[in-house]
């Protein structure tokens, strides 16, 4: 139990039997929870922050700690069978909550009755546990915990996200640039295929037709093209 009580996970657990509400506090204590405990889902929803029509016994043991004050509450630990206000129906006005909602709540009974195990667990309840709550039960309250916290976190971990925009606008700038400098590149390569492609001049193409005739056998293009009139007999 050396931890900090600000570092420990704090548990609300609600159970109008005084032996019930000992037992379980202890247990949570060996845990290593920070603790609160009520006798009243009424009071367990004026401890939260939330009224509630029912009224109040001023005779009833009050809040454990004495004094309300503003304490962040991870897990609700709640008796089913309590008067006036039962387990089952203050899980459903935690749920229907929009600022409780997310809080895990685990359900105690001695009785062992599967249908209200199962509208406890269909309403939103993490886990049923049967009376007397052993220690190993409460093994099973870390994952919820954890699962709570995280769920807390990923709000703050986006906002995080977003850096200086000075970075952010350099590497904007780097991102425009490269296409320019690859287009230079294009440009550059194919600028020598151009001077290739550009048309010759009618002296340099006549000296390259005359050049291919040769290399072929073919007689100049005078000598084929003249015509011949020996062999024709005019006639008068």
């Amino acid at each position: 139990m050396g931890m900090a009580a600000d570092s420990r996970f704090h548990v609300l657990a609600v159970d109008d039997s005084l032996i019930d509400r000992k037992l379980i506090e202890k247990l949570l204590k060996t845990s290593s929870y920070q603790v609160t405990t009520v006798d009243s889902g009424s009071k367990a929803l004026e401890f939260l922050g939330l009224r509630n029509n029912d009224q109040i016994d001023p005779s009833a043991p009050s809040v454990s700690p004495g004094n309300l004050q503003e304490v962040e509450v991870n897990l609700i630990i709640t008796d089913y069978c309590m008067p006036g206000m039962t387990g089952y129906d203050l899980l459903k006005k935690i749920k229907e909550s929009s600022s409780l909602k997310n809080i895990p709540v685990v359900i105690m009974s001695s009785e062992n009755v599967p249908s209200r195990i199962s509208r406890c667990l269909e309403e939103g309840a993490e886990e049923f546990f049967l009376k007397p709550v052993r220690l190993s039960d409460l093994n099973k309250l870390r994952p919820h915990l954890m699962k709570t916290k995280l769920k807390e976190q990923k709000p703050e971990t986006t906002q995080e996200i977003p850096e200086n925009p000075r970075v952010q606008q350099e590497e904007n700038q780097i991102d425009v640039q490269q296409p320019t400098s690859q287009s230079q590149q294009d440009q550059k390569q194919q600028q020598p295929q151009l001077e290739q492609q550009q048309p010759q001049s009618p002296q340099a193409a006549s000296n390259n037709k005359r050049k291919a005739i040769e290399q072929q056998g073919l007689p100049p293009e005078t000598e084929r093209t003249r015509p011949r009139y020996s062999d024709i007999a005019t006639v008068v």
